[in-house]
């Protein structure tokens, strides 16, 4: 369902929220529910990438302590 929203050449977006709307905005071509599903979709997308990074850094931490110890469990 379009809307009336300006699109982002239109638009003097305030702050970077409404930069962001009018950007979804204009690509979705002023079709709101679009533009909430792809919002919704990217902010998933970053979401679980940024969930995947931190059990990626976990993982290298515990295996750096892991190789800091020798096999009696004493620190090098």
């Amino acid at each position: 369902m379009p809307t009336n929203a300006p699109t982002g050449r239109e638009a003097q977006p305030s702050c970077p929220i409404e930069t962001i709307v009018c950007a979804y905005l204009e690509t979705a071509q002023g079709d709101a529910g679009l533009a909430l599903r792809c919002a919704v979709t990217d902010a998933l997308s970053d979401l679980m990438e940024g969930e995947r990074r931190a059990r990626e850094r976990s993982r290298l931490i515990s295996r750096g302590f892991v190789r800091g110890r020798l096999d009696d469990g004493d620190p090098v």
